[in-house]
């Protein structure tokens, strides 16, 4: 019954859209999008292995694969071909003979429905890495987050959780009571957190057998083996009594047997390698030190940019090679452990460099109006990116060191050669000052179809984060507003990243305040320009951007349509019932010690009454990262000053929506309240 009547309103939501030129990007083709992750490089520097998720429309899940493709682009072959679960993270084995990977998939393909629970936990399997059947090497009771080889290929070293029931028990017919005592209590992937915990096993691939080899209660994660075979790292945190407590992430190593002594390896007094930062720690190629990020963060969390560093193994000392200020990601050794590659982010781009170590210069290797969100560096030197631009999904590309052209990538992969059919709008950097002359920048995307001289519906958009940016990237959301006959305006406003720390840093404790004029300065920009029409605004974003919705429309009466997905306005509300405790007392204080800062950043919520705005209100319900209640509460204001409003809410989707009809109603449902309200001129023709 729920799912005929989600059925028949995406139906309806669809039939309310006047269907687009079929030469634009429309919101159906969001399920053509191919999400191309985790560039890998065979030992030789020959073949790359890669992760490719569709959308698997008629089971309407996202969907994973493993592919390969040689180094000179030849031979891009499909590895896996499941379409009933998902593999991603391939690992080659040091002869570069087989793949192991991650897979959800289960053990026996014919086994019956009622087949156990764990049958189908994420697990490692291997297959040669030429492709063929595939086979499970792991069967942890709670499955498997993580992994990496050993170097010598007989063992693995694991992540898993603790088990929830204990061996030989049978599981209850109705999940336990959820019984915690812990300070951080809530994951948005992994719910309520008990007193499991997450640690490093070693697994041995011809015995099957595990040992645990960092016990107690704090969790570990992201792993690494040293190529001479005698640590793994890892990160972990550690401080104080209570663990959770802390954003101090450090990264520790232990030996590869039973009863070895972990040994903390970094000291710096914030943090290491926080896993949230997306990326993985790197040993240098002969095992004496690893290049890792840190950031000065402490009361600071991610308003601090996150710098390359270098620590020494048997001393522990630690250098910064590079220390500017600005965030690095994915650092990865160049073959004769001279210089370090690594992502650096700037003012709307991120690109690839390489950081000498002897001097800390700072090549960049790729340059021009694109964002690279991966690398990777084989042991003959070889180098790809995976990356993309305005109109160009994330795609591998191999590099030539020596080149200093825009044009010198050499695309390996085409996973979304549909989008060169489309007739995509135009993206173009702006640039203007805010109320009290501080520089800013944004991109400006024109309708397709843009004349000169005439003034079209415009959009603002506002990035989550908040301490991120958005960047010469392909956005689909644009260009299906773009498509629609839409003006869109994304505006990077001081807390942003790309700038600096001083830049992201005026925000601090202070939300909705400096950020709201940025994003009204950049507006007014757009105005001036002669493209936006002052008459026909509208405004919306996700997660902080939902947050920073309200507090726009709040401070500003002109918006005539807006739509808020996973945002937050009463922030006393939100206190204990999300994810960031840690971040709310660090920079807010206790609420009742430090009232006036929560109702400084509530002041969307405590002066609802000055909205005029039509408001779209959007969650998901099992998000714990911004939960619906913060959406909730806003549309409930709303709703009692009989303002038009309406709630959304995605039945079991975490903060990142992955099911594609999920994803395409939502975008459908966007434009049609704009166009409810902004009235576009010829929309779709």
């Amino acid at each position: 019954m729920k799912r005929l009547a989600l059925l028949s309103i995406l139906i309806a939501a669809s039939s309310a859209l006047a269907a687009p030129a079929p030469d634009r990007f429309a919101p159906s083709d969001l399920a053509r999008l191919a999400d191309v992750t985790e560039p890998a490089f065979a030992p030789d520097g020959e073949s790359i292995a890669y992760t490719v998720t569709t959308a698997n429309t008629k089971s309407d899940q996202p969907q994973s694969d493993l592919w390969r493709v040689r180094y000179d682009g030849s031979e891009r072959v499909q590895l896996t071909h499941t379409p009933d679960s998902s593999a991603w993270r391939p690992l080659w084995s040091r002869a570069g003979q087989s793949l192991a990977f991650l897979s959800d998939r289960k053990s026996n393909p014919d086994a019956a429905d009622s087949a156990r629970d764990d049958d189908t936990k994420t697990q490692v399997w291997t297959m040669p890495a030429r492709g063929g059947e595939a086979r499970r090497l792991t069967a942890f009771p709670d499955g498997v987050e993580d992994f990496v080889w050993s170097p010598d290929g007989r063992q693995l070293a694991v992540i898993a959780y603790d088990p929830e029931f204990p061996p030989g028990t049978d599981k209850p017919k109705n999940p336990p009571p959820i019984v915690t005592d812990r300070y951080l209590f809530k994951d948005d992937e992994q719910g309520y957190l008990g007193s499991r915990r997450k640690h490093v096993y070693l697994f041995d691939i011809a015995s099957g057998e595990s040992t645990l080899l960092t016990p107690g209660a704090h969790d570990e994660q992201l792993p690494a083996w040293s190529p001479d075979g005698q640590l793994i790292a890892y990160v972990t945190s550690r401080q104080g009594d209570d663990p959770d407590r802390s954003l101090n992430f450090q990264i520790d190593v232990v030996a590869p047997h039973k009863g070895a002594k972990e040994r903390q390896l970094t000291a710096f007094e914030h943090s290491a390698m926080n896993p949230d930062w997306a990326s993985r720690m790197a040993w240098s190629p002969d095992s004496t030190r690893i290049a890792f990020l840190r950031s000065e963060q402490g009361k600071w969390m991610d308003y601090a940019p996150w710098l390359l560093a270098i620590v020494d193994v048997a001393s522990g000392k630690e250098t910064v090679p590079t220390p500017i200020d600005r965030c690095f990601y994915k650092p990865h050794w160049s073959p004769d452990g001279r210089s370090v590659y690594a992502l650096v982010e700037q003012s709307l781009v991120t690109h690839a460099a390489r950081i000498d170590l002897a001097d800390g210069k700072l090549t960049e290797l790729d340059h021009g109006d694109r964002f690279d969100f991966d690398l990777d560096v084989a042991a003959n030197g070889r180098i790809v990116v995976l990356g993309g631009d305005d109109h160009a999904q994330y795609e591998i590309s191999a590099i030539d060191p020596s080149s200093q052209k825009p044009d010198a990538l050499r695309f390996l992969t085409d996973h979304n050669a549909f989008l060169r059919d489309k007739r995509l709008a135009d993206v173009e950097p702006i640039h203007f000052n805010s109320k009290d002359g501080t520089p800013l920048d944004g991109l400006l995307v024109k309708p397709v179809g843009w004349q000169p001289g005439k003034r079209y519906p415009t959009i603002v958009r506002v990035h989550g984060g908040p301490v991120y940016q958005f960047s010469h990237e392909f956005m689909p959301d644009w260009q299906a507003y773009a498509a629609h006959g839409y003006a869109v305006v994304a505006v990077n406003p001081r807390g942003s990243s790309g700038r600096g720390f001083d830049f992201a840093k005026v925000i601090y404790a202070d939300w909705g305040n400096k950020d709201v004029q940025d994003v009204l300065a950049g507006l007014d920009h757009v105005v001036q320009m002669g493209i936006a029409d002052p008459q026909r605004l509208g405004v919306g974003g996700w997660s902080y951007g939902g947050i920073l919705t309200d507090a726009v429309i709040a401070s500003d009466t002109r918006f005539k349509a807006a739509v808020s997905g996973a945002g937050a306005a009463n922030f006393i509300g939100m206190y204990g019932h999300d994810e960031y405790i840690r971040e709310y007392e660090l920079e807010l204080g206790l609420p009742w010690k430090n009232r006036d800062a929560y109702d400084r950043v509530s002041f969307a919520f405590l002066h609802a009454d000055r909205i005029q705005t039509p408001t779209l209100f959007e969650c998901a319900d099992k998000d714990f990262n911004v939960p619906c209640e913060g959406g909730e509460q806003m549309y409930q204001a709303l709703q009692s000053l009989k303002i038009p409003t309406q709630l959304v809410i995605y039945p079991g989707q975490h903060h990142e929506m992955t099911i594609p009809s999920y994803l395409r109603d939502r975008l459908e449902r966007n434009i049609a309240w704009y166009d409810k309200y902004l009235k576009p001129v010829g929309a779709g023709k």
